[in-house]
């Protein structure tokens, strides 16, 4: 999986880039056909931000968690995407048998 990984006010360390890393590779275990996702860090004086967007199955998704601590953020958001994603997965694949064919 891909990630473009962006700061805004905050310079990407390493420390940085391997937390990110190794937080949305268990998404990708779990969701293996998920190929992209967009990553981007704000640091506020009150609060830090991560922004999350990817395309799944047909569909943008997008979560944002926010925190004092980065690393916590971090993780906030990677459980936020799979539960987005998990959902995402859920509704693609229910099938409506309301709208069946009717037997003759």
């Amino acid at each position: 999986m891909k990630i473009d990984l962006s700061g805004h006010h905050v310079q990407i360390t390493d420390a940085i880039r391997e937390a990110v890393s190794n937080k949305f590779k268990k998404v990708q275990s779990h969701f293996p056909d998920l190929d992209h996702i967009s990553v981007i860090l704000t640091v506020e004086p009150s609060a830090q931000i991560v922004e999350v967007t990817t395309q799944y199955r047909g569909g943008a998704l997008a979560v944002k968690a926010s925190d004092r601590d980065l690393y916590i953020a971090i993780r906030d958001a990677e459980k936020k995407l799979s539960a987005a994603l998990s959902h995402r997965k859920g509704a693609t694949g229910h099938i409506n048998h309301d709208n069946a064919a009717q037997p003759l």
